[in-house]
């Protein structure tokens, strides 16, 4: 039994209709139903869930475990791109992105860990970024939310491992989602008429080039099914286009050289 959040497109859609052919029984979660009609119309279990209310999420796992007496995986997907210079960004907006991106991630991993104890097994799926090890102009508030999951998924590995409960990063890379044109749209019209405009418009320009290029959301479903079915699944998984390059430069490269290489992207 698996409850995917942030169902209702891109990589949670994909990650519930994989989970489904694979003979798993899918709540695929999202604040909109009706976005979910096709899932629904395949078998899948669609249910209401807005990560960033405490009774929509506490009610989502209890009615789960009222029909199936057990959550076995917790894929956290459910997440948005908030972009935009950091002097210009509402810090409403910045507390909104964490409380979505993270702390509507950790309740619902709260929620479910009881169940989990109880049986000695389980899975928590954290759909994190390439952007969780490293950052971008216009992006601070997104970035952060992702290092912060990697962080949080790292210290929880270690104090879940005494109930044989795995912690599993998921590291997107490049995906053909609606995320990259709301993440567009947003730094546009948060930073593109400011001091910063020339390098949020440049920086939307080399975004739009690549539009397209991404893999196909499918590829993390047949990560994330890889990671729910091994018996010692990886503590981390970089999938779709570019990602595993893109960490590979991370890695290897000065901070300085690797902010040369990103801003010569925007030139």
């Amino acid at each position: 039994v698996v409850l995917v959040t942030g169902a209702s497109s891109g990589i949670g859609e994909a990650t519930a209709q994989t989970l489904h052919d694979a003979g798993w029984e899918v709540y695929a979660g999202a604040r909109r139903i009706d976005r979910m009609e096709t899932l629904e119309a395949k078998g899948v279990h669609t249910i209401k869930l807005d990560v960033t209310a405490e009774e929509s999420m506490t009610e989502c796992v209890a009615t789960i475990l009222s029909k199936e007496d057990r959550i076995d995986v917790l894929v956290n997907n459910a997440g948005y791109g908030s972009y935009g210079s950091l002097e210009d960004l509402p810090m409403e907006e910045a507390r909104y992105q964490f409380e979505v991106n993270v702390f509507g991630l950790a309740r619902l991993t709260q929620l479910v860990l009881p169940n989990m104890r109880e049986r000695q097994r389980g899975k928590i799926i954290n759909v994190s970024s390439i952007g969780g090890k490293l950052g971008e102009p216009h992006g601070c508030w997104y970035h952060a939310t992702k290092f912060a999951v990697e962080g949080l998924s790292d210290s929880l590995r270690m104090e879940l491992k005494q109930f044989n409960i795995d912690v599993v990063v998921i590291q997107p890379g490049a995906i053909k989602t609606e995320w990259g044109s709301i993440a567009r749209k947003n730094m546009l019209k948060i930073s593109g008429h400011t001091t910063y405009g020339d390098l949020a418009k440049k920086h939307v320009a080399m975004l739009e080039k690549f539009d397209g290029q991404g893999s196909d959301p499918s590829v993390i479903g047949d990560a994330i099914l890889t990671a729910c079915t091994s018996v010692k699944p990886k503590t981390r998984y970089a999938i779709g286009n570019s990602a595993g390059m893109m960490l590979f430069m991370r890695k290897i490269l000065s901070d300085r050289l690797f902010d040369k290489m990103m801003l010569s992207y925007m030139k």
